[in-house]
């Protein structure tokens, strides 16, 4: 009688298996440990014809996991770049598409270079700075005024939002002079800027904050508190 089962020793099973931390490392671990041995073995094939046939077998298990891409032609080259870098560089097949070289895999991209301004008046933020340099490129005259004026009360406001307490005009027209290099000088002129409870006005109507939609209806039921709902009457008359 052929035994059906055949009792194991635990001992044995335990001593058998095969932590993740002792098989090596995937390097497209997406694809699975199954996908990589598959790899692995067509890598090994010596013979030329049988390695091109099971490295297109791949190409399409590997197209499987993804069959609403599995034609595109971009997708295809796609695939067999992975394919080439999952057998660390050392498959040796024909491809449709030009094969990727580890060096050109391991270049690293250039820095970007990001703007690095660091105003001494932080709160006025950058494009003060900008419009403070276009006021200087414009010809003396009643637009470059009312553009300087325009400027001054927005510092004004960035001012007030980032200190709620009153600021003089003075300030405001100092910080103007330094931030454009001595070009704008309002130190000794009569011109007054927006008032400071107008522009908390319009920083308050300016702001994202918006009422809750609970909020909302609370009040008005507060407001409908004291009107009696409309009976609905039945029309006898309709058929």
């Amino acid at each position: 009688m052929i035994e059906k089962y055949k009792k194991e020793v635990a001992n044995d099973v335990v001593f058998n298996l095969e932590y993740n931390s002792e098989r090596q490392r995937l390097i497209i671990p997406e694809y699975g440990r199954h996908l990589q041995k598959l790899i692995d073995q067509a890598t090994a094939i010596e013979d030329d014809e049988t390695r091109n046939k099971a490295a297109k077998y791949i190409i399409q298990v590997m197209g499987s996991l993804n069959p609403h891409l599995r034609d595109v032609p971009d997708f295809q080259h796609k695939l067999w770049d992975q394919l080439f870098i999952m057998s660390d560089f050392k498959l040796n097949v024909e491809s449709p598409y030009p094969i990727p070289s580890r060096e050109v895999l391991e270049l690293k991209p250039d820095v970007l270079q990001y703007p690095q301004n660091f105003p001494k008046y932080r709160f006025y933020g950058n494009n003060i700075k900008y419009m403070i340099d276009v006021a200087n490129k414009w010809e003396d005259g009643e637009m470059k005024n009312a553009l300087v004026m325009v400027i001054a009360n927005h510092m004004k406001k960035s001012f007030l939002s980032w200190n709620k307490d009153t600021v003089k005009d003075d300030v405001i027209f100092e910080h103007l002079f330094e931030l454009s290099g001595g070009k704008i000088n309002l130190l000794h002129s009569t011109e007054e800027l927006l008032n400071t409870t107008d522009l908390m006005r319009t920083n308050k109507r300016m702001s994202n904050k918006t009422t809750p939609v609970g909020q909302a209806k609370i009040q008005n039921n507060k407001n409908n508190k004291g009107i009696k709902p409309k009976n609905f009457q039945k029309n006898n008359n309709q058929k």
